[in-house]
């Protein structure tokens, strides 16, 4: 672990009620998400329903995912702790710390100037050396940083876009709600294996819409 986080009796009953109970097992993922305050993350009259089983407002028209949902898409994306790792849609910060604990650098892109600084003002002051930060339209990925081992996408696009795809490494894993339905979408997981692509369908979910500049 990158940050030494204290207790969080909040975030364990989370973590055993939301995430075991539904057959969430990467353990390093598991201590990780019982110790990041995830209150910090979430400003006004929602704090105190910061580790609830739903996502919740952040402003600009933007949520924290449900804690079982970020646990899905970083379980997935099979984190070693070598890895590069690009993330589409910054937001709250919450996510991003997450893989910053399990990934080796993380490349967060974010189009809303006003959840960019809040996000990385409190990245930085709870330490994290580890987060580089973009301001832009994320489902364009970030070229001069490519290559990454990883992708992941925290909005929903109708299709994946193709500049992800490109930049994504051999052997990489890209996850991403697919769906052309503002009320429903599919998890997907993208695998590369040189030019080839491999598509596997998750589970249903919901997700505000990428939105391409």
């Amino acid at each position: 672990m990158l940050i030494q986080y204290g207790v969080n009796p909040d975030g364990e009953r989370m973590v055993d009620f939301q995430l075991k109970a539904r057959g969430i097992s990467d353990e390093k993922l598991i201590a990780i998400m019982s110790l990041i305050p995830r209150h910090l993350f979430i400003s006004g009259k929602k704090r105190s329903e910061s580790y609830g089983d739903y996502p919740l407002s952040i402003g600009c028209r933007q949520t924290i995912s449900q804690p079982y949902m970020v646990a899905v898409m970083t379980e997935r994306l099979r984190l070693a702790g070598r890895e590069k790792v690009l993330e589409v849609g910054t937001g709250s910060g919450y996510q991003t710390a997450v893989l910053a604990e399990l990934a080796k650098e993380v490349y967060t892109v974010e189009r809303i100037p006003q959840l960019l600084k809040r996000s990385k003002k409190l990245l930085t002051e709870l330490g994290y050396q580890n987060i580089y930060f973009r301001s832009g339209d994320g489902s364009r990925g970030w070229l001069e940083a490519a290559p990454f081992d990883r992708i992941l996408v925290t909005a929903a696009a109708s299709s994946i876009p193709p500049e992800l795809k490109d930049q994504l490494a051999d052997n990489g894993i890209l996850v991403i709600p697919v769906g052309g339905s503002s009320n429903y979408q599919q998890l997907t997981i993208l695998r590369r294996s040189g030019n080839h692509f491999t598509v596997e369908k998750g589970l249903g979910c919901r997700f505000v819409p990428l939105v391409r500049e």
